[in-house]
């Protein structure tokens, strides 16, 4: 049986919230959920965001409710590439959204099978009580800077290009999104998060937290307390899967 459970703030410095999120059980073992953090600043970041979030919840509906489904990955694609085109004609339509685009990372879990995909730089966690392991790849300059070497993780934490990010939905014709696949086991989470979480807490630190072993509901609120108490510069959006342990 699979339980979820999402919150969003908007930090402590940020004038509104430009984070979106949305998820739904579907039967015990099947669920989805998506997470998308806008971009754009006076320019609408808050309504790519949501569009982002209500074209791919769209298509899962649709997707669920079809009897001769598509693969998960095609499902996933789809959406992101309908989400990228709805954010463009928006923002060609409206003077004051041009140039706004959003982030996303969305999952479909089905048993204990796994798709994910992303854009930009919101994360997918794979987590077990004693592992944390990080499902996909940030598109973002200090990425390429730790993945060619030139600085460690933890230095791009702190890295003053942290949050400037070279893939988006919105930004170009085609979304170019990655697709991953992974098996989980009973017990464990899938976390779907923004960069708010990330930036204020290490990996390890969030394993400490959900490890636990709470409910969803609780370690959502536990991981937004800590980033709260800590100032949280940012909109922080938190989104926890958990395949709980048949009996």
């Amino acid at each position: 049986m699979i339980s979820v459970f999402g919150i969003t703030d908007r930090g402590m410095l940020r004038r509104e919230n430009q984070d979106a999120f949305s998820y739904e059980m579907v039967g015990e073992d099947r669920a989805w959920g998506v997470v998308c953090d806008g971009m754009g600043g006076a320019r609408a970041g808050d309504i790519a965001s949501r569009i982002g979030v209500e074209v791919f919840q769209d298509h899962m509906i649709k997707y669920h409710e079809c009897e001769t489904q598509d693969n998960p990955t095609t499902a996933l694609n789809s959406a992101v590439e309908e989400g990228n085109r709805a954010i463009l004609y928006y923002a060609n339509s409206d003077r004051e959204c041009f140039g706004m685009g959003t982030t996303l990372v969305g999952a479909i879990v089905q048993g204990l099978q796994v798709y994910v995909i992303n854009i930009g730089d919101s994360r997918a966690y794979h987590i077990s009580t004693d592992t944390i392991s990080r499902v996909t790849r940030d598109h973002s300059i200090v990425e390429a800077l730790v993945e060619r070497g030139n600085i460690t993780p933890e230095q791009a934490r702190q890295h003053p290009q942290k949050n400037l990010i070279t893939r988006a939905l919105g930004t170009s014709k085609t979304a170019q999104a990655d697709v991953y696949e992974l098996k989980m086991q009973y017990g464990d989470w899938l976390l779907l998060c923004s960069d708010g979480l990330i930036n204020e807490m290490p990996d390890e630190e969030i394993l400490q937290v959900i490890s636990q072993g709470d409910p969803t509901e609780i370690c959502c609120q536990h991981l937004l307390e800590i980033v709260l108490d800590r100032g949280a510069p940012d909109n922080v959006t938190i989104l926890l899967f958990h395949l709980e342990a048949k009996e």
